[in-house]
This record gives C-alpha cells, sequence and structure tokens, in this order.
C-alpha cells in the first residue's frame, strides 16, 4: 500500500521536470496516484517515460503550461527567478516546493537510506536499490540516473526502505532525516556555493545532525569523510562505521582483484568475510560496494544475502556505461567532471583498456568549477593517451570572463597530454573516428550532453 501523497503533492507541477532529480520524484508521485505535471526545454527519453506513467508534460517554459488549480509548483536551484512558470505561480498564490522537500515528503515513515558525498553518490544508491531489489524487498528509490537493467532512475516500491542520492551541491540534502547516511568523500566542489572547505565541512556536519535518533553514519576512507567521522564522533546515540581498505575500518576491503570489466571484492564486515563481483572496473566502485554493504547490513539486511545481491548490479547511465562497439573500437560515456572522477575513471579505464590506446573526449562542465580546478582538470587528461576537449558546458551558469577550456587544455599540455581542442560539438565524431584504431577504447566524459556523442562516434566508426 503507497504512503499518503502529502497534500501539497496531490497535483504538482514540476519546473524542468526532464531533469535526474526532478523526474525521479515526479515518477515516484505518479506512481503513488498523484495527478503529475510539468515542463522541460526539449524533448527527451525521460519525457517519454513520464508520459507513460500519466505525467502531462509541456515543452517549453510558458506561463499558460500551469494549470490554475495545481496543489503546488516544484523547483530546483537550477530555475531562475525570471521562470515564466514560477511568475504565473505566485500571481495564482501557489506553494513552490523546492525539490528536496518534495523528496522529504516522499521518504517520511519510510527507512531512509540517504548517500551522500562529492563522488560516487549515483552508483552506490544505484547499488544498494539493485542488491534490495534483488533481495525481492521492494524498495523505493530516486537516483541521479537511471539504472541499466529497470532502465529508469525512480521507483515507488511498497518495501519498508527507501533509498535517496542526497545532493550537498545547493545544501538540499539537509533536509533529509534519515536512519542510515552514507558520506563517501568530502572535497571541495560547487564553487558557486560553496566558498571553502569549512562551509562544507559545515555543510556535511548539517545533513549527518538530522540522522534519525539511534541511526548510523557511514563514511568512506577519503580524508574528508574521515575528517568529517571525527567532527561528530561525540555525537550523543550515532553510530559510525567507517569502510575503506586500511586496518582500522570496520568495514574492511581485504581484497580487489581486476578482471577485465570487472573486480572480485572481499570485505570482511562483523567479523565474517564476504566475497562478490562488482561489474564496474576500479577501485572506487569497489569501495562504493563495500559502503552499500555496510549500510544494508545496518537496516537489518543479511550482509551474506546482500553481498551476493550486489552481484545483480549491472551499472547505471553515464557510469563507465558501454554506448557500443564499432570496428574494434569500444565507446564508454563516464560523468565524470571533478578531477578526482575524472582520475579515477581515467585510471579504472586504463587498467581494463590494457596495452590498448584510451582516447578520451571530454567537456568541462560549468564556469566556476573549471575557474578553481582546469589545471587539476588537465593533468587527469594527462592519464590518456590523447584527448579531445570541447568548450564549457554551462549548465545553469552565465559565462565568466576569461574563463574557457583553454584553461583545461593549456594545463593538459603542461602536463606532457596529447589535447586537440574541438570547438564544434559537431565536428567531434568525425574527428575522433580519425584518431581511433581496432583495440582502442574510447571515453566520452563530462556531466553535459557530451553524452550525446557516443552514438555518433560509432556511427561515424562503423562507415
Amino acid at each position: 500500500m503507497a504512503p499518503a501523497i502529502p497534500a501539497a503533492m496531490e497535483r504538482p507541477h514540476f519546473i524542468g521536470i526532464g531533469g535526474a532529480g526532478m523526474s525521479g520524484i515526479a515518477k515516484i508521485l505518479a506512481q503513488r496516484g498523484a495527478k503529475v505535471a510539468g515542463s522541460d526545454a526539449k524533448e527527451s527519453a525521460t519525457a517519454e517515460s513520464l508520459r507513460a506513467l500519466g505525467v502531462t508534460v509541456h515543452i517549453g517554459h510558458a506561463a499558460e503550461h500551469l494549470a490554475d488549480d495545481a496543489s503546488a509548483v516544484v523547483v530546483s536551484s537550477a530555475i531562475r527567478a525570471d521562470n515564466p512558470e514560477l511568475a504565473r505561480a505566485a500571481e495564482l498564490g501557489i506553494p513552490v516546493v523546492h525539490r528536496s522537500d518534495a523528496l522529504a515528503s516522499l521518504m517520511d515513515g519510510l527507512r531512509a537510506i540517504a548517500v551522500a558525498g562529492t563522488h560516487g553518490k549515483t552508483t552506490t544508491t544505484s547499488m544498494l536499490a539493485v542488491a534490495l531489489t534483488e533481495l525481492g524487498l521492494d524498495p523505493s528509490y530516486a537516483i541521479g540516473g537511471d539504472l541499466a537493467g529497470p532502465g529508469t532512475n525512480a521507483l515507488h516500491g511498497d518495501g519498508e526502505v527507501f533509498v535517496a542520492e542526497a545532493d550537498e551541491s545547493d545544501r538540499s540534502f539537509q533536509k533529509y532525516d534519515p536512519e542510515v547516511a552514507i558520506v563517501l568523500n568530502v572535497e571541495l566542489d560547487h564553487h558557486a556555493n560553496y566558498a571553502s572547505m569549512d562551509e562544507i565541512y559545515e555543510s556535511f556536519e548539517a545533513f549527518t545532525a538530522k540522522i534519525r535518533p539511534g541511526g548510523t553514519l557511514v563514511v568512506g576512507e577519503h580524508a574528508g569523510a574521515r575528517e568529517l567521522a571525527r567532527r561528530v564522533a561525540d555525537r550523543e546515540g550515532l553510530d559510525i562505521v567507517t569502510v575503506g581498505e586500511s586496518e582500522d575500518s570496520d568495514a574492511r576491503i581485504l581484497k580487489i582483484v581486476p578482471n577485465g570489466m570487472k573486480s572480485e571484492v572481499t570485505v570482511a564486515l562483523d567479523g565474517v568475510e564476504h566475497t562478490f563481483t562488482v561489474s564496474v572496473p576500479g577501485r572506487h566502485y569497489a569501495h562504493n560496494a563495500a559502503a552499500a554493504l555496510a549500510a544494508g547490513a545496518r537496516v537489518g539486511i543479511d550482509p551474506a544475502e546482500l553481498a551476493q545481491a550486489l552481484t545483480a548490479y549491472t551499472g547505471v547511465g553515464r557510469r563507465l556505461q558501454l554506448k557500443g562497439e564499432a570496428k574494434g573500437v569500444q565507446v564508454i560515456d563516464s560523468y565524470a567532471h571533478h578531477p578526482t572522477e575524472m582520475t579515477a575513471d581515467l585510471e579504472a579505464m586504463r587498467g581494463a583498456a590494457g596495452a590498448s590506446r584510451l582516447l578520451v573526449v571530454f567537456q568541462p562542465h560549468l564556469f566556476s568549477r573549471t575557474q578553481e580546478l582546469g589545471k587539476e582538470m588537465g593533468d587527469a587528461l594527462a592519464l590518456a593517451d590523447a584527448s579531445v576537449v570541447l568548450d564549457i558546458y554551462p549548465a545553469r551558469e552565465d559565462p565568466i570572463p576569461g574563463i574557457t577550456s583553454e584553461l583545461i587544455i593549456a594545463a593538459a599540455r603542461q602536463a606532457g597530454a596529447d589535447v586537440t581542442a574541438v570547438h564544434d560539438k559537431a565536428a567531434v565524431p568525425g574527428v575522433v573516428a580519425g584518431m581511433a584504431g581496432p583495440g582502442d577504447l574510447v571515453l566520452t566524459m563530462g556531466a553535459g550532453d557530451v553524452t550525446d556523442l557516443g552514438p555518433l562516434i560509432l556511427d561515424h566508426l562503423s562507415k
């Protein structure tokens, strides 16, 4: 039986309903019986999947898209104040609800596991969602990417567990009150919202303060996550579980054995060893799986059963997702856009590629991130045999004078990288097809629309 729908969510209108976070909430509400509508800038597979659930999706933003009887307008931090539907909501006196508040209301009455961290949230949330489903626990989940199996980023389940990706970028994860919180890592990112590591730590401390009494904080081995654990260690009633390869980890990763595009992982938890397969290469994905195992155990799931269920995870969209192969060249898509993520995925692909060449098509994401981390992005690209770098994908930001992808290109060349600048995105498939040969691995990388290039590159290669 579906939980009751909050009155404000009975007839919600989502501005930007096609976004990963927004669409997930809209899907769950529709599955619970709400009359959902919304708008998005362009047609997409997500819009079609929403319509299949009975959701009304308008293309483009216009005041007339907002129904007079809407119970609330749901927005994310990406929606600008001058949006015509937002202005219409003010005229009609329709309350405006932030995406995070809408998601928090969906977790009410359920055993929530919230997955946070600068990197790895989507993968870890997905691993838990897949494993719990495999065990027949019928969880609800809201994820920032589409699961490879179900092909969706969100689902309403009849089970008692709700697994949610908790986004720190705009501090909205402070709205949730999970039974178990996972913090994989803590680094400085989202520079338009955070000016320093102190602000980042303050934000994560506020998130952990919302863990329900008697609940658990699972922290990864990253130095920032362990520092967070130290800062909140004296919080009364908080159970802290550390995950990592170090001897003092509560959930200790004993072994990671690479095997092509998979790894065999052994984790010791509460004195018992569990060995299972992680169907994505790279140490960071093994760490994500270990965190999922520790978190699931803390909501009462048998660790031995959960470990085996984790083998059912086959990937999530844009997280080292194989897009196809043509003329002996594999094309894989990566969402990595922060230097730490870029380095981790490039090292994982270097191991999987073996002696073959690793070619990267990188699209920087956000002017503010490029301004702060452009050099480090360039350094990461030196791990590839050759790279194509596109112009910055602006997303929600306006340009910053003097900040272009040339910052990354210059840093990459300084680090010894072979880099080609391509300003016309439409020219990239032809450029890459001319570079790649049999046995090479091409990685499209970034959080913007670089993902669209994978099929086009494959098409050029096949010709």
